[in-house]
């Protein structure tokens, strides 16, 4: 086992070589690889991809942001290079601070994918909460997430404009909605990510709590504030099920609260631990195939993990979903593809 390395700068463990897959969230995996079985959607990225050329986006931040750099906002710059020596990304992000009120941040970009943060996010989080923000997005960057994200974005952009392409205003509609199905998934990936990079759960969560709404994070009882997620995952009707399904349907990020409390649950995983012990996926060192049927045989025994603890009663209905789904994934990848083992690599 390799082991890790303390940065010089700040005692964090450095991850050389960390492969996505170590910090992956089993059901973006899953997501991914059902959304590009999406009928359509092929053509809808290619159609896409052609209306836009990326040097576009990078020329709009260059002419309407501010680029983060050793003379312009030079602890973030630093903060950038310390995230990218931590997770081992290389080349780093260009990284754009834009006027905004709403806290946000954002990965776009096809070939040379940069964030962008708003000046909402940077007045609102200390430097140990932007550490956790930053390798966030750098996880997007370093698990390939940005084409997606690009892609999603420029469609929501043109919806009227591709009406006339093959694709049916039906047809388009399900490859928006699976590709924020997607996206809520890859953000409780690079929350990992962010994790990582930081290597502190306390940040991670006062990061989640002023999302949600907290003006002073000492303010806030951070227990009581976890005990929500447990609540909201404990609704007692049908009704109120539905109602969380509503809710959730066109949103492209998970809710505030239940993202604190899956991520704060990977803290304290032995998962967690055993990477910043030097025991994860390295890149160049994984099977050359990735199964599409491992992936979504991965995601379903995650979801069937947690129907099994959930109190929801509209979870418990589709409680057979996984299994469902795992099966219809391993029969037509046997025809579609090579016979995979229980693994998810191919053997061909």
């Amino acid at each position: 086992m390799a082991q890790p390395v303390s940065t010089a700068s700040s005692g964090r463990i450095r991850l050389p070589d960390l492969s996505p897959r170590a910090y992956e969230h089993p059901v973006d995996r899953g997501a991914l690889a059902t959304l590009r079985m999406v009928p359509g959607f092929a053509e809808v990225l290619k159609v896409v991809t052609g209306f836009f050329h990326e040097r576009g986006e990078h020329l709009m931040a260059l002419s309407s942001a501010i680029r983060v750099g050793p003379t312009q906002y030079p602890e973030l710059h630093e903060l950038r290079l310390d995230c990218a020596t931590t997770l081992d990304l290389d080349p780093v992000p260009d990284l754009y601070v834009a006027r905004g009120a709403e806290p946000n941040a954002m990965t776009i970009g096809m070939e040379n994918p940069f964030v962008v943060l708003t000046t909402g996010l940077v007045e609102l989080l200390d430097n140990d909460s932007l550490r956790f923000v930053v390798g966030h997005e750098f996880g997007h960057v370093l698990s390939g997430h940005a084409v997606y994200r690009t892609l999603l974005l420029r469609l929501l952009d043109l919806r009227s404009t591709l009406s006339w392409t093959p694709m049916s205003a039906f047809g388009l509609r399900a490859v928006v909605a699976a590709l924020n199905e997607w996206y809520r998934k890859s953000e409780l990936s690079c929350d990992r990510a962010g994790l990582l990079c930081g290597q502190d759960p306390a940040a991670a969560l006062r990061t989640h709590v002023l999302i949600a709404g907290g003006l002073d994070p000492a303010r806030v009882d951070l227990a009581a504030f976890l005990r929500q997620a447990d609540e909201y995952d404990s609704v007692d009707s049908i009704r109120d099920s539905i109602v969380k399904l509503r809710n959730v349907e066109l949103l492209s990020h998970p809710l505030a609260v239940v993202r604190a409390a899956e991520l704060q649950k990977w803290a304290a995983s032995e998962e967690y631990r055993a990477i910043l012990g030097g025991d994860y996926p390295r890149r160049g060192a994984e099977p050359p195939h990735h199964s599409w049927a491992g992936d979504v045989r991965s995601a379903a025994r995650s979801y069937r993990e947690s129907f099994a603890t959930s109190a929801d009663p509209l979870t418990k209905v589709f409680s057979d979903v996984g299994q469902a789904v795992s099966g219809a994934a391993t029969s037509l990848w046997s025809k579609l593809g090579p016979h995979t083992p229980e693994d998810g690599t191919d053997r061909a």
